[in-house]
């Protein structure tokens, strides 16, 4: 299914994600002139069904406790993957981490775990919909660390071939892309 799924996953996301032309400022403080808004792609409901998909193929044989990473891209994502890793009856639990902790309520810098439930020592994947340079994972990695995950592998949607590869692989983690740039061009 993967080389469908993957060919179907560029389709949807050409059609409700991509856009050239116009510059644009990415997160990482980078300009460009083609941009992936991947809102429309992650909460569609046959793309998020692939990306699901996708991701749980290439977990495939890993043991994994919970996939989550930064708000509000890897929210869709975590939950997606949730969903499915529980109907394929292996359930990895997804969380997710905030850019910064609320000062009210919980005060948490990360989400989604129940009471007494912690990532000390569980086996974790980082989400992402677009890379850069890795920043945003990395923030989210340092987060989950910081709780005393274990960080297995990076995973994100799109790739955009810009220094993100090299970064995490300078980390140590490992790192898979879904798709890159170069499935746009």
């Amino acid at each position: 299914m993967t080389a469908n799924a993957r060919a179907r996953l560029v389709e949807i996301v050409k059609i409700r994600s991509f856009s050239t032309g116009a510059e644009t400022k990415l997160v990482s403080g980078r300009s460009t002139n083609y941009y992936f808004n991947m809102k429309p792609s992650m909460l569609h409901p046959e793309s998020a069904h692939l990306i699901a998909t996708l991701t749980l193929e290439a977990l495939e044989g890993a043991r994994i406790d919970y996939i989550g990473g930064l708000e509000i891209g890897a929210v869709p994502l975590a939950t997606a993957v949730a969903v499915l890793s529980h109907a394929k009856g292996r359930p990895i639990g997804a969380f997710f981490v905030r850019k910064q902790a609320k000062d009210h309520g919980a005060r948490k810098l990360v989400e989604g775990l129940a009471p007494g439930e912690t990532l000390q020592g569980k086996r974790i994947v980082i989400l992402e919909d677009v890379t850069t340079t890795g920043g945003s994972s990395m923030k989210a990695i340092e987060a989950a660390q910081a709780e005393g995950a274990i960080i297995v592998r990076v995973i994100t949607v799109v790739d955009r071939l810009e220094g993100a590869a090299e970064s995490f692989k300078a980390a140590g983690i490992s790192f898979q892309a879904l798709l890159t740039t170069a499935d746009f061009r």
